[in-house]
């Protein structure tokens, strides 16, 4: 039984055993999570070293009929926990129960940002984010202040994880090659459980913000910001703000009574 890559899927089969276990290694059952969900896991190359990680409880999703025939007859060992469904649809904790699972995968590339958005619907259950993504991707949620790779998914996921940029892996060890590197990095929940401010509010300064990057906030933030209000921040350029002074800035906006 084989599987063909399904360009409309963004499938990159991992070939590399040895990259493979790396990434595995890199799991690290933040805040003591056992249970894992690994998403695209196509013919189960990373699954087959998660497997071997001690205690863990794994459940893999994919859309991909033809993967998930795969891996029924190649993992007998998940029978029941192989998943035909699409993550970004899903309701997480309707299909999952309440309790903490981390996120785990060889993330297809044309969804990947989708992922972590959809991660962060449901931050206070996952407690762990651990993958492959396009090296691009990978380095923009990891990125600090004053670069142009720092941006929107940046802040909002900074916001409720610590992010680490594990390591690189060539576009080589993958079929089809894809056209690019790629980065694994591992996001781990962090102490924050709400912002001091409207997160709606929040989302919206920082989107807005990076949306005209070129503009000090004072401008591109005009719509957002009432009338006669000042701060320090506005005179500058959204990449140089960190999380906490985003933060800062929208509870003062929040609060502004002229």
């Amino acid at each position: 039984m084989t599987v063909k890559a399904k360009k409309h899927l963004g499938q990159h089969f991992l070939v590399d055993k040895n990259i493979c276990q790396k990434i595995a290694e890199q799991f690290k059952f933040h805040n003591g999570c056992k249970r894992a969900l690994e998403i695209g896991p196509g013919t189960g190359a990373l699954t087959e070293f998660l497997l071997k990680l001690p205690e863990i409880d794994l459940t893999v999703m994919d859309v991909d009929t033809e993967s998930i025939d795969y891996l029924k007859v190649h993992f007998p060992s998940l029978k029941g926990k192989i998943l035909e469904a699409d993550f970004l649809k899903i309701d997480l904790t309707q299909l999952m129960g309440n309790e903490p699972i981390a996120v785990v995968g060889n993330f297809p590339y044309n969804i990947s940002s989708q992922i972590l958005f959809k991660c962060l619907d449901y931050r206070n259950q996952i407690p762990e984010i651990m993958g492959m993504f396009q090296k691009e991707v990978a380095e923009r949620v990891a990125e600090k202040p004053g670069s142009k790779q720092y941006g929107i998914l940046s802040v909002l996921m900074q916001a409720f994880y610590d992010i680490e940029y594990c390591f690189t892996v060539s576009e080589h060890v993958f079929n089809p090659p894809p056209k690019v590197k790629s980065g694994v990095i591992r996001c781990t929940r962090n102490a924050r459980t709400s912002l001091p401010c409207s997160e709606k509010l929040f989302i919206s300064v920082v989107k807005t913000g990076f949306n005209q990057r070129r503009k000090t906030l004072r401008n591109s933030l005009k719509k957002l910001t009432p009338e006669n209000f000042e701060h320090a921040f506005l005179t500058l350029r959204p990449e140089v703000l960190s999380v906490d002074q985003f933060i800062e800035l929208t509870m003062a906006i929040e609060n502004f009574k002229p």
